[in-house]
């Protein structure tokens, strides 16, 4: 256990806020950082501070200040309904090279799944999503685990690199994925490559675009539907992992992105597909990436990932 404490520098201090009134009490004050207490945990988060995969990718940079950016608006929050223990065991070692920081990372993430905690995983870029998937097979086994990519692309991109777009067809290619067992979810049409798309198609990757998710009465119904299919056909042991690129929201709502879009998800709905991956008995890891604080407005897109936090500690199944 000594090893993932090795493999990770702690969180700054100053960002576990207090009031200072026991009448009030804040996140920053039932959150834990020291390493003592990580045992009793049942939740860990975990920062990835780095945006090289965005770099590489001829995008904005800015993701890696969001972890610490997340984390100052989320310990700022109340405990109302938080009944589960936290445990903030800081960031991700970053590496000479994205690839080595993804293998610290996938190091660090399988030990903390094998010790029966759930993750919340604060990007950094989208790439981080490989790291957490290969961890996941490696776990749980590639046919007892679901992923699912919240996102306005469909990051199943082929590249000379590793990026912030590759990483789906990375754990696809690799074996660490299977296809029947992964969701591209909130992607939008004009923003998907058609070349891309047949590659998912054919392979049977689930889609629910956009379009999908705002034609029913609730974001999360569509999903919800298809992974019960799912679990009724293989039992309702396998576990889950959903990731939400803040890309797909709308910008309106998260305007600190690294792609920001005008069309996109809701805050609402966003929230409403976190608070349906906490109802999952074994949903294992959460992940949030693609915030930007170089371009947030308000610190609105690091306020709203800090409320879906939330919402994912007080709706834990």
């Amino acid at each position: 256990m000594s090893e993932i404490f090795d493999l990770t520098t702690r969180a700054d201090e100053t960002l576990f806020f207090s009031r200072g009134d026991a009448n009030d009490p804040r996140m920053g004050e039932i959150v834990s950082f020291d390493l003592a207490e990580y045992e009793a945990a049942d939740i860990v988060i975990l920062g990835c501070p780095q945006d090289e995969g965005v770099r590489r990718n001829g995008g904005r940079v800015g993701a890696a200040e969001a972890p610490n950016a997340i984390r100052g608006q989320f310990y700022r929050l109340t405990t109302m309904n938080v009944k589960r223990r936290v445990f903030d065991i800081g960031d991700v070692r970053i590496g000479a090279t994205l690839e080595e920081t993804h293998d610290t990372m996938t190091a660090v993430v399988t030990q903390i799944l094998r010790d029966g905690k759930r993750l919340i995983v604060l990007g950094g870029g989208n790439d981080i999503s490989f790291a957490d998937g290969v961890a996941m097979a490696e776990v749980f086994g590639v046919d007892q685990w679901i992923g699912v990519n919240i996102d306005s692309h469909l990051d199943v991109r082929i590249s000379e690199t590793r990026n912030n777009g590759t990483q789906y067809r990375q754990l696809l290619d690799g074996g660490h994925l299977r296809p029947d067992f992964f969701y591209e979810v909130g992607y939008q049409t004009h923003l998907a490559s058609p070349i891309y798309y047949k590659y998912i198609r054919e392979l049977g990757v689930n889609r629910i675009s956009l379009e999908i998710v705002r034609s029913r009465v609730e974001a999360d119904i569509e999903l919800r539907e298809q992974i019960r299919q799912k679990f009724i056909g293989q039992s309702s042991s396998l576990n889950t992992f959903f990731g939400f690129d803040m890309d797909a929201v709308r910008s309106a709502d998260a305007p600190g992105t690294s792609a920001p879009s005008p069309l996109g998800l809701r805050a609402g709905e966003f929230i409403q597909l976190v608070k349906y991956a906490a109802s999952l008995a074994n949903t294992r890891i959460v992940e949030f990436s693609e915030v930007n604080p170089v371009f947030d407005i308000d610190n609105r897109t690091a306020k709203l990932v800090a409320v879906a936090m939330h919402r994912f500690c007080t709706g834990v199944s």
